[in-house]
């Protein structure tokens, strides 16, 4: 294999790190100095938008619930500044030469929360528990290409892969195959009501919770075995984390102001100003290079999505860019691909190749046949309107995206005659028109991870599409697979640069807006940093609170 898999190291040897590197890492991200002392003690309340769907990551879809199960949940392997991959409950790893067989050392005397121990067979019941069909478990996408999970040894666990997996030590870094207790996955599925009953080996433990309000954790004391990018291995400096679930803007706003919270995300763009450069307050942006953009994901196997015309129409007939910047002044960058900008296999090319042709559009949606107008000024053909719904998920909507897309429904009117419905549905409803392929437009950022990932989870054959994947592109699903299977980095590169560009040129995604997280908190408190592997806040284990 020529594609490097962490410290550059040739594959097929077990990769080494030590924290001290992995503290310089962290360091870089915003915690500590050498000239501050890190203090213990404390309680630190965190405003965020959403309340989360499902606390159980092998199952939850949402974006925003990862930025508080990361608290409770580590994973084997963790991913650094650079792209490099560190130790966390892994603490080494080894890859064969042909990319089938990956080999991890756990470290030793890692306890779960309910005081079960973490071993080989804890791991492989995991995985095996995420890959079995049977059980709901959204994560098994990551590990398709996984064969077999063998205990070797207490310490040592052996994946089998059916080909190479260019992504799968992404996977393994992800959240979402975070490690639960085993005695807790066979308790049920209530491990989605969150709550003691749902133990990691995190650096905090779940207490309680109450939908609507809040969420409570309390420092796991025998914590010894933080990832390879933390400040600090030990257990976290704050005693306990509140996380409040306050979905309006101005609600969190003020609740940071009057010091109700110590931390929020989701700042609105006209509240920037409150905390940025303010005294007594800190602004933090974080990168755009592990989630995907906030994207218009389009089902072309419904019409009148079916024909490329209406779908780069769609995509042409409005001018994003000033949309973007009306809704969030600056705050956040047009997006040209469904890959972030900051991510390395992102295909800068594609940027202002598309988009903003209202000339065009029409002169498609003429030749498509669409040439009629009802009462209302919206096109016609054969008596029906040219209309598509974009169908978003209530518990999904946050950052004033529901309002981005009302704008981009009023130009499309305007400009093409073409009606863009736009419909909150519950998760239920988005949940059964997923298993039967019959949505029409999602929007979504998609759940941070490799690029090939990204691709395959979004617009390949096992991603959205998947219930009517005989109806789609196969040339983009080969492509993502291709780029999947690729043990060249080079190689990979390319056919997800072609993957994003068959893409657009297909109308078959419309990218908005590049996100990142944005932080605001109070000058007190320290080592607020973001995740790599998320683009997301880290989990609270660094954090400390400065008493002066």
């Amino acid at each position: 294999m020529s594609l490097p898999l962490a410290s550059g190291r040739a594959p097929g040897r077990s990769l080494r790190f030590s924290f001290g590197l992995a503290a310089a890492c962290a360091l870089f991200l915003g915690t500590a100095t050498a000239a501050e002392t890190p203090r213990s003690g404390g309680q630190l309340t965190f405003g965020v938008t959403t309340d989360p769907i499902c606390f159980n990551p092998h199952r939850s879809t949402q974006q925003n619930s990862y930025i508080v199960i990361r608290n409770y949940i580590d994973s084997l392997v963790a991913k650094g500044t650079g792209g490099r991959f560190l130790p966390w409950l892994a603490q080494e790893w080894s890859v064969s030469a042909d990319g089938k067989t990956y080999s991890f050392k756990l470290r030793p005397n890692v306890l779960f929360h309910d005081g079960s121990k973490l071993d080989a067979e804890a791991v492989k019941f995991n995985f095996d528990f995420v890959r079995d069909t049977k059980n709901t478990n959204a994560a098994g996408e990551l590990l398709k290409a996984v064969t077999a999970v063998q205990v070797v040894s207490p310490t040592e666990v052996r994946l089998q892969l059916a080909r190479p997996d260019s992504g799968l030590l992404e996977s393994i870094a992800s959240v979402r195959l975070g490690l639960i207790s085993p005695k807790a996955l066979q308790s049920g599925d209530g491990l989605c009501a969150g709550g003691p009953a749902l133990a990691g080996t995190g650096p905090f433990v779940f207490e309680n919770y109450t939908r609507g309000q809040s969420a409570s954790f309390v420092k796991n004391k025998d914590y010894a075995w933080a990832p390879g990018y933390a400040a600090h291995p030990g257990a976290a400096y704050l005693d306990r984390l509140t996380v409040r679930f306050l979905p309006e803007y101005a609600v969190r706003a003020g609740a940071l102001s009057s010091g109700q919270v110590d931390v929020i995300e989701g700042v609105q763009p006209t509240d920037v100003g409150l905390f940025k450069g303010r005294p007594g307050f800190q602004f933090l942006v974080g990168p755009a290079g592990a989630q995907t953009s906030f994207t218009l994901n389009v089902n072309y196997t419904i019409p009148p999505a079916t024909d490329v015309r209406v779908r780069r129409a769609l995509r042409d007939g409005a001018d994003i860019g000033a949309l973007v910047n009306s809704v969030y002044r600056g705050t956040y960058r047009r997006a040209w691909s469904n890959i972030g900008p900051d991510n390395h296999f992102y295909n800068k090319a594609l940027e202002n190749s598309w988009g903003n042709d209202v000339k065009g559009a029409n002169r498609l949606l003429d030749e498509a046949g669409w040439t009629t107008r009802d009462a209302e000024g919206y096109r016609t053909k054969d008596g029906q309107r040219l209309s598509i719904e974009v169908g978003y998920p209530q518990p999904f909507i946050r950052d004033n995206r529901e309002v981005l897309i009302q704008g981009l429904q009023a130009q499309l009117r305007k400009n093409l005659g073409f009606d863009l419905k736009l419909r909150f549905i519950t998760g239920g409803e988005w949940a059964q028109q997923l298993q039967k392929g019959n949505w029409t437009i999602y929007p979504n950022t998609y759940l941070p991870a490799d690029a090939a990932q990204e691709l395959q989870g979004n617009i390949g054959e096992s991603g959205f599409i998947h219930a009517v994947a005989d109806q789609g592109d196969k040339e983009l699903f080969r492509l993502i697979n291709d780029a999947l299977a690729s043990t060249s980095a080079e190689g990979k590169k390319k056919l997800v640069e072609d993957a994003q560009r068959r893409a657009v040129d297909q109308g078959i995604i419309v990218p908005l807006f590049s996100a990142n997280y944005q932080l605001a908190a109070k000058a007190a408190v320290r080592g607020l940093s973001f995740e790599t592997q998320l683009d997301s806040p880290s989990n609270f284990h660094d954090v400390w609170l400065d008493a002066k």
